[in-house]
This record gives C-alpha cells, sequence and structure tokens, in this order.
C-alpha cells in the first residue's frame, strides 16, 4: 500500500498482528536476548504417533469385537478405542457415523459369524442323515466355523438392549427353522422335528452359556452319542473315521476299519 508525498511513492508496511505467543517472544528477545521456554501443554490425541493416518473400517471393527468379546457392550466407546489404535478419536468418524452404527456393524458381524454357518451346515451335502447331523454340529468345534466368544457377548448384551434381543430372537428361530428343515428332509415331522431341532440347539447354547472347555479330543467321543440322541441314528465307525479325517484328525483309539 502507498501514500503520495511530495509527488513521492511512500510505501507503508502494515505488519499482521501477533498472536500472545510471538508477542511473548518479541518482549523476552528485546528485554534480555533469551527466551523462556512456553510451559508444557498436556498431550492430546493430535500428538497421537499415528496422526494423520485414519486406520480403515476393519480396524475399528476389530477393536470393537475385542472390547464386545473381553469386557462388554459398555465398554464400545469411541475415545477407549482410538486410544487403544493410538488413533485420534476423528479418525473414527471417517468410516462411522457413530457409535451407534458403530454397534450395528458388530451385529452383523455375529450374524455372518454364528447364523450364516449354521444354516449353511444344515444345508450341506450329506449322503446319509448321521453325516447331516455330524455336519452340523462340529460347525461349533471352531470359532472359525461358529463364533462362540461372539455368541456369548450378544447374548449377553441382549439382557440390557431390547432392541438387540428381537434381533437375536430371530435368529435363534432362523437357526431353529433350518435345523427343523434339516430334520423334516430326512423324514422327521412335526413335534418329533421340532423337540429335536430344540434339543440340538439349546445343548449348543448351553455349551457356549456356560463356557464349556474340553479337548477337541473329548467332545468328538461323544458325537456319535450326541448324532443318535438327535436323529436316533447312530453313525456307523466308517462315517464317523471319514469325519475325523476331514477335520484333519487322527482316527480314534479303538477304532475299527
Amino acid at each position: 500500500m502507498y501514500t503520495p508525498v511530495n509527488n513521492q511513492v511512500t510505501y507503508v508496511y502494515f505488519a499482521p498482528r501477533q498472536t500472545r505467543h510471538q508477542r511473548t517472544f518479541s518482549r523476552q528477545w528485546r528485554l534480555t536476548g533469551r527466551v523462556r521456554p512456553f510451559p508444557e501443554r498436556p498431550m492430546t490425541e493430535d500428538d497421537s504417533p499415528n496422526r494423520g493416518w485414519r486406520g480403515s473400517p476393519d480396524l475399528w471393527l476389530d477393536a470393537a469385537y475385542v472390547a464386545l468379546t473381553e469386557k462388554g457392550v459398555d465398554a464400545v466407546k469411541i475415545m477407549p478405542l482410538a486410544q487403544a489404535l493410538q488413533l485420534s478419536r476423528t479418525s473414527f468418524y471417517w468410516f462411522f457415523k457413530d457409535r451407534k452404527q458403530l454397534l450395528a456393524a458388530l451385529l452383523d458381524r455375529w450374524e455372518g459369524a454364528t447364523t450364516v454357518p449354521l444354516v449353511a451346515a444344515t444345508r450341506e451335502y450329506a449322503a446319509t442323515e448321521t453325516e447331516a447331523m455330524l455336519n452340523v454340529i462340529s460347525t461349533f468345534l471352531s470359532d472359525d466355523s461358529f463364533d462362540a466368544r461372539l455368541e456369548l457377548a450378544v447374548r449377553s448384551w441382549a439382557q440390557q438392549d431390547p432392541a438387540v434381543l428381537e434381533r437375536l430372537q430371530r435368529a435363534d428361530t432362523e437357526r431353529l427353522d433350518a435345523l427343523r428343515t434339516m430334520l423334516a428332509g430326512w423324514g422327521h415331522e412335526g413335534a418329533d422335528a421340532d423337540v429335536r431341532a430344540r434339543t440340538i440347539y439349546l445343548v449348543q447354547v448351553g455349551y457356549i452359556s456356560m463356557r464349556v472347555a474340553e479337548p477337541v479330543e473329548e467332545r468328538l467321543e461323544r458325537f456319535p452319542h450326541y448324532v443318535e440322541i438327535y436323529t436316533g441314528k447312530r453313525p456307523p465307525e466308517a462315517e464317523m473315521a471319514r469325519f475325523r479325517a476331514r477335520l484333519g484328525l487322527k482316527k480314534a483309539p479303538g477304532a475299527q476299519g
């Protein structure tokens, strides 16, 4: 900017307004030639070592899964998850609208890790009814095929959230319907199919709710007895041997064939 003075141009510069810290710096420098360091401020989420990296939807969802299965739904909160991931809290909002949407995603994961594989097992090919039943109950042998930890966490969550309870009840109904349909396909009708389906399902839910921990071999030894109770037929040893081989397990001690 300039103003004419005696036909000459004089430039007038306007320095930008200093901040409080800049004014303090300038005053200290003029008086002493030294500058006293500003007092340290508390660390905030912007000081995160991973600032600038927001993670991913799966990363946030995995952290929520751990919190839910280890501590319950009350532990699934945005700031504690951000601290666990060493990310800023605001990073969360790049992937989820709010906590409610995160919880909905957890429920979707639960259905995909429990209901979906169980229903699929009831439709899996089997040459005999006993083989069909082995397909179903083997689903519960591993978290890879049926996530028992997540199932237990969601059942606990449902005790304090009516909406989750309603969704859980729908899942229970879908699973029982799939079991009844399978049994009907092998000749069981009406109440017979219904009671057998309930027996199968409630035993497995009981295993989960009681947190039963037993070696796979010990549980497999009971499988022929379970199958006989559920279907009225005992699986032949050759069928059990094929079943164990499919699971990558050795032949049971004392088994024939």
